[in-house]
């Protein structure tokens, strides 16, 4: 329950955002915060293995015991975070360059996009720390610290990005500069937790053991897979948005407000996988291949049963969600002929999401990432190219639910050898 509260808090930044820029009479803003957020989604996507790398390798640590293991496990994901968030701000122009260059947005969306961007950038440190941090509670077993830590950034953020909007007169900086302001709180709020529930095993640290090359060629091989899966994923939904300009300002924003039909239950079963990375690095470090089945099986029916009522609301409750997303009448016309697809998102991609929990608890990094190069360039890019031209947005849309559903299949397929072969 702690990770699904946590969890649902971080839609509720986004919806916030949509809803703030969808009330500005222009679908430019809405654009503009959708692509400044997905630049960031991508760019931090890439360090998402300091979260769920530091989780499954905390969690096997604690199945052993051994609290030497998971100290140098939160060590190395500080130091690799901050140092890459270092090269984020130095690089920013440069990169900020490329990627606004990749993207087929009109110049007024780019325009506000970029402000965003460059305020956003500086909470690179902050964001990277909370990662590990979050992941190293989640493998302790400490579901609480990290509900404490989201619920905290992201009300505060929802706080500040309102104040900005709505009584600063700012629009897209505003959103950015209450995201900025969180992260840094929050990562004062995870050295607190951190201080008062684990200062005793900091006697565990030792830095010449966190500093063997060999410690960091295991961190790196089996978060590199999933750099590469997480860069796959992100890079998909980047794509999809990057398409979504190329059909207009108008298609834009309404894929930017459908999309967060996808984010709210990602981040509600993402609760539930959460929990899998938990549980099953603690059955594999303490070897309970019985345990390890039964957690994954109750999972499932745990997914398969919360997927179905979130179909029937998003079914039922979808004009209303979209009425609050945005008042600009044009962009709720224009999302009406789409709007069907968010009903399909729960039971379509809820496999997935929980086969993700479950390898990262069992560091089956190598599986996850092959699953994602076949359902990212051999489903979703021949599905698109072939159904772009009959098909338009709604083409899209089918093929970025072929992209989830194949992910989930092929995970599953795998799973006998990937996971449960991992404990007798």
């Amino acid at each position: 329950m702690p990770n699904i509260i946590s969890n649902l808090t971080v839609p509720l930044v986004g919806l916030t955002d949509m809803v703030l820029m969808g009330h500005q009479n222009s679908a430019i803003y809405m654009g503009a915060v959708s692509l400044g957020s997905m630049i960031f989604m991508f760019i931090y996507s890439g360090f998402g293995f300091l979260r769920m790398g530091t989780s499954g390798f905390t969690a096997q640590a604690y199945g052993e015991r051994s609290f030497e293991k998971s100290m140098n496990a939160l060590s190395r994901a500080l130091l690799t975070g901050l140092s890459a968030a270092l090269l984020l701000i130095l690089l920013q122009w440069p990169l900020a360059w490329i990627i606004f260059e990749l993207i087929e947005g009109s110049a007024e969306v780019e325009h506000f996009a970029k402000q965003y961007f460059f305020i956003r950038i500086w909470a690179a440190p902050a964001t990277l720390a909370i990662y590990a941090f979050t992941g190293w509670f989640i493998g302790m077993q400490n579901a609480r610290s990290p509900m404490a830590i989201a619920i905290t950034v992201n009300l505060l953020n929802v706080g500040f990005s309102i104040f900005f909007v709505k009584y600063a007169g700012m629009t897209a900086r505003g959103v950015a500069l209450g995201t900025l302001i969180a992260q840094y709180i929050g990562v004062a709020v995870s050295i607190f937790l951190f201080a008062r529930y684990y200062g005793k095993i900091v006697k565990y640290w030792n830095r010449k053991a966190m500093m063997k090359l060999e410690g960091f060629k295991v961190f790196f091989r089996v978060n590199s897979d999933i750099l590469i899966r997480t860069l796959l994923l992100t890079g998909t939904i980047f794509y999809f948005n990057a398409k979504s300009a190329s059909f207009g300002n108008e298609i834009l924003a309404v894929n930017s407000a459908l999309l967060q039909f996808l984010w709210v239950y990602s981040f509600f079963i993402d609760g539930f996988a959460f929990a899998a990375e938990a549980l099953v690095g603690r059955y594999v470090g303490a070897n309970h291949k019985s345990n390890l089945k039964r957690a994954v099986k109750l999972l499932f029916l745990w997914g398969a049963g919360v997927s179905l009522p979130m179909t029937l609301i998003y079914h039922f409750g979808g004009d209303f969600f979209l009425h609050l997303l945005t008042d600009v009448e044009s962009v709720y016309q224009a999302a009406q002929p789409f709007q069907f697809w968010t009903a399909l998102i729960p039971v379509v991609t809820f496999a997935a999401f929980l086969w993700d929990g479950i390898y990262v608890g069992a560091t089956a990094s190598r599986t996850m990432r092959n699953a994602m190069i076949l359902s990212s360039l051999f489903v979703f890019l021949p599905a698109f190219y072939l159904l772009e031209a009959p098909f338009g947005n709604h083409g899209l849309w089918l093929a970025i639910l072929l992209f989830m559903a194949s992910r989930g299949i092929f995970l599953g397929l795998r799973a006998e050898k990937a996971v449960f072969s991992k404990a007798t």
